[in-house]
């Protein structure tokens, strides 16, 4: 937390909040509306930044569903092995947990070890160094929220920012009246690029429950590998889909769903 996890969430606070005070030192519509005592837009803005801020400190510091480990579980042994035999059905012996090969943990499935973590994350979808911290079963309905979150915010200061640039009778004159809010400009427009293609993926792979991982490296992945390239052993339709993805908690027996599906297509 305090080596690259901590730089990277000062220079995300610190870019974010440069930001946001240049939108409103300009002759801005921030600036503008300000000016003229309607302070609507510039509290909404203001609340939409706060609220990425808080989003993105909520993401990056939860637990993105570590496979927990007996020192993880003191005195709960019992509900670990309940656990254990909740995930493994008794009635299909050909389906087994296997361990991790770093860690020497039961993964149960869907699980992968994050190298950078140095831990298995349940549900693993990928490892986001923006964040310094995996997306995983526990936090990714999280993830989704501060993607269209920081996208707001960040379409919003796109728009702002083209707002506050001014005209000059040369162009060296008109570079050194705006270069700041043309760097603002500049920033919020890559980053609207890249959340708007974060969001428009993980929105699909919410509707079609899959992760990342299993779409990027799926003839790795044993329990995909017999499967067609169009099938998903996990995908119950559009509004289920949806419906667990944002309205479930807790820890999911991916195992039965698997089952039920093999089973079903036999």
């Amino acid at each position: 937390m305090f080596k690259s996890g901590c730089l990277v969430r000062t220079a995300h606070i610190i870019l974010t909040w440069l930001t946001t005070l240049v939108l409103f030192l300009h002759n801005t519509d921030l600036r503008k509306c300000q000016e003229r005592g309607d302070l609507v837009q510039p509290v909404v803005f203001i609340s939409v930044v706060l609220l990425s801020v808080l989003l993105y400190f909520t993401v990056s510091l939860m637990d993105p569903g570590f496979v927990l480990s007996d020192g993880d579980a003191k005195g709960a042994s019992v509900d670990n092995n309940e656990e254990l035999e909740k995930m493994i059905p008794q009635d299909h012996s050909s389906l087994k947990q296997r361990r991790c090969g770093y860690c020497f943990l039961l993964q149960p499935m869907r699980a992968k070890h994050c190298n950078m973590c140095k831990r298995c994350v349940r549900r693993f979808d990928h490892h986001c160094p923006w964040i310094d911290n995996c997306v995983g079963e526990r936090n990714h309905k999280w993830f989704l929220l501060y993607l269209c979150v920081q996208f707001v915010a960040v379409s919003w200061g796109l728009q702002a920012s083209w707002s506050g640039v001014v005209s000059a009778p040369t162009w060296q004159q008109w570079f050194a009246q705006n270069r700041l809010v043309l760097a603002a400009f500049a920033l919020t427009a890559v980053f609207s690029v890249v959340v708007l293609l974060l969001l428009c993926i993980h929105l699909y792979l919410a509707s079609v429950n899959s992760t990342t991982w299993e779409f990027m490296s799926r003839q790795r992945i044993l329990y995909l590998k017999h499967c067609d390239s169009e099938e998903n052993p996990f995908d119950r339709g559009l509004i289920c889909n949806l419906w667990h993805f944002c309205c479930v908690c807790g820890t999911v027996a991916w195992e039965r769903i698997y089952i039920r599906h093999s089973n079903g297509t036999v």
